[in-house]
């Protein structure tokens, strides 16, 4: 009886009561292992490089500060503390199941399973014919002794397919090397690291403990949905969020990508903005008698008030990627949003085979750009392409009827010519980006009420004028996700030019756009610091081009 009132009155059954000690406990204990590992690598001199010293500092000292609040809360019954000991122990085993994978060679083991899976299609279709046999049995529930053969039959051929699948591939050999691998000390102390922290996980996820913490029904909810993000949510932080801070970082250095890092502050943004404007004695002075030539290059020739200036630049070729950058967008902008919102009209009809056409003008949306652009080379070639093949029999032909040289094959140098490289690489980006525009905006069309074309029609107003005062007005809102993300899409424009082009960005610097010259400076010349700052200019200039959008789009709307 005496017992029964204890536990009634603190409301603690004895195994609960025991767990909760063990995984308060736990916490302490890592709060005293997270503050040392925090002391030590800011006290221990050499060996790691200063972002990441700062970034793993700042993922122990979160996961210490949250494991030493949890302490309270779960001896005090409260649900924050299980919340927060769910987030530690998660996080816990995540990384060190990551990094357990990583030093057993697990990764490479998975590279190398790509190259050997071939070898075991056959077997893989062996367990798909016993999954199909077991999945046949359940037609003869009626008849239980055909039922039990058939699933016995069915588990039997599907184990002995992935068994010989496991042989042919050569996993089990890889799983054996991965099991002797964990006897190494470091994998050793992982592998225990991924057990308790699996362990105090599953201890603290159970309904017991939450019972016993005061869940709510919107405290499971939470946790439910934060566990069904997690993976996204760790992997835009490790994959997107990180690097883009650690690049900001970067771009204040002068880091070579092969260890060396010092820290120089602006000096890359200021190379990037160095400008010099020097006035002219008369249109043709060269430019070294007014620029220093140590520092500067001509970069452009003006006249202002009728006096002739020189614009010299630092770094002459970024100006020349920003200016066909600017070139491209302008161009492929509006190629690729007009024609689509013009076949997104068409394809709207209820005419018999639309589906068709729709899925035709998609297909380039799909489509690898590497082998497009390839594809397209050979189009462009000048001498046996089939675009000048087409040109010159058209010129030919109407030569012919004229009785005369009316005309005269211009021979275009599509990928040789500094003048109309570009635009070509404008053609294949429009035309590859249309359907995928279409579909958006046939997508914007079919939500438009059919009523209000009536009623238009009951006014008198004819198609185009429908179109003009109805269809586009109420495109507005797909129009500017159209445009948007069509912008981001060309200022970030890479994949055609690199394949295209030979060398990238030719001929000269015709078509060195802003990503190529990046990717130049950092993979290339191997400055990854100054490669950073540039792609931060980018990014300001498309954030600094959506808000504008936006801004309009609102003020449209408004209006």
């Amino acid at each position: 009886m005496q017992l029964t009132t204890n536990r009634a009155r603190f409301g603690l059954p004895g195994t609960l009561a025991l767990h909760l000690r063990l995984v308060a406990g736990w916490h302490i204990l890592l709060s005293v292992v997270g503050a040392t590992a925090v002391a030590y690598l800011w006290l221990a001199n050499g060996g790691m490089v200063l972002w990441l010293k700062g970034i793993s500092t700042a993922v122990l000292l979160m996961l210490t500060i949250a494991s030493v609040l949890a302490v309270p809360a779960l001896l005090r019954r409260q649900h924050r503390g299980r919340t927060l000991s769910l987030l530690v122990n998660y996080l816990g085993f995540v990384f060190a199941l990551i990094a357990l994978l990583h030093y057993a060679g697990v990764f490479i083991g998975i590279d190398a399973l790509a190259n050997t899976f071939g070898r075991g299609v056959l077997f893989f279709s062996v367990i798909l014919a016993g999954y199909l046999v077991h999945g046949v049995a359940d037609r003869f529930r009626d008849y239980p002794q055909t039922f039990r053969r058939l699933q016995r039959t069915g588990n039997w051929v599907m184990l002995a397919g992935l068994v010989a699948f496991l042989l042919a591939v050569g996993l089990i050999p890889g799983l054996l090397a991965f099991l002797a691998r964990l006897g190494e000390p470091r994998n050793a102390l992982l592998f225990g690291a991924v057990l308790l922290f699996g362990f105090v996980l599953w201890l603290m996820w159970r309904h017991e403990m939450a019972s016993l913490l005061g869940e709510k029904s919107r405290d499971s909810e939470m946790l439910n949905g934060y566990l069904f993000l997690s993976p996204n949510l760790l992997g835009f932080l490790l994959f997107f969020a990180g690097p883009l801070l650690l690049s900001l970082y970067v771009s204040f250095t002068d880091s070579d990508a092969f260890g060396r890092q010092n820290w120089i502050g602006l000096q890359n943004y200021g190379e990037i903005f160095n400008l010099s404007v020097a006035p002219l004695q008369s249109p043709t002075q060269l430019a070294g008698e007014v620029l220093d030539v140590r520092v500067y290059d001509e970069l452009t020739r003006f006249t202002l008030f009728g006096r002739s200036y020189v614009l010299g630049a630092q770094d002459k070729l970024f100006w020349i990627a920003l200016r066909n950058t600017v070139m491209f967008v302008l161009t492929a902008v509006p190629l690729s949003v007009v024609p689509a919102l013009l076949l997104a009209a068409v394809l709207n009809s209820q005419v018999p085979g639309m589906k068709v056409f729709r899925t035709i003008y998609f297909l380039p949306s799909i489509a690898a750009v590497v082998g497009v652009a390839l594809i397209w080379r050979w189009l462009y070639n000048s001498t046996v392409g089939w675009i000048n093949y087409f040109i010159a029999s058209i010129v030919t032909l109407i030569n012919q009827l004229a009785g005369a040289e009316v005309l005269t094959d211009p021979q275009i140098g599509w990928l040789s010519d500094t003048k109309v490289a570009l635009f070509a690489v404008v053609i294949i980006a429009a035309w590859q980006w249309m359907g995928f525009n279409t579909v958006l905006y046939l997508a914007g069309l079919q939500n438009i009420p059919k009523s209000l074309y009536e009623a238009a029609t009951v006014d008198g107003a004819n198609s185009l004028t429908q179109f003009f005062r109805i269809t586009i007005p109420l495109l507005a809102p797909t129009t500017f996700f159209v445009v948007s993300t069509t912008t981001i899409q060309a200022m970030q424009i890479f994949d055609q030019v690199y394949v295209l082009t030979n060398p990238p960005g030719g001929p000269g610097t015709s078509t060195t756009t802003i990503v190529l010259y990046l990717y130049t400076q950092g993979f290339r010349n191997f400055r990854q610091g100054y490669a950073s700052s540039i792609a931060w200019v980018l990014f300001l200039l498309i954030f600094g081009l959506t808000i504008f959008q936006f801004q309009r789009q609102r003020s449209a709307a408004a209006e």
